[in-house]
């Protein structure tokens, strides 16, 4: 979709916006899954915490 949107740009921003925002959010979720994952599941660091 952003690459289809790069033609318009000048014209149509919001055609990159838009997936380029659902795209960070994405990324941002699941890295911030991924570590509370980690702090739950990894041994060493509950061990470490006491």
């Amino acid at each position: 979709m952003m690459a289809e949107g790069r033609v318009y740009f000048q014209f149509k921003p919001w055609l990159l916006f838009f997936p380029g925002l659902c795209l960070a959010s994405m990324v941002m979720t699941v890295n911030i899954l991924g570590d509370g994952l980690r702090d739950t599941l990894d041994p060493r660091i509950a061990r470490g915490m006491r």
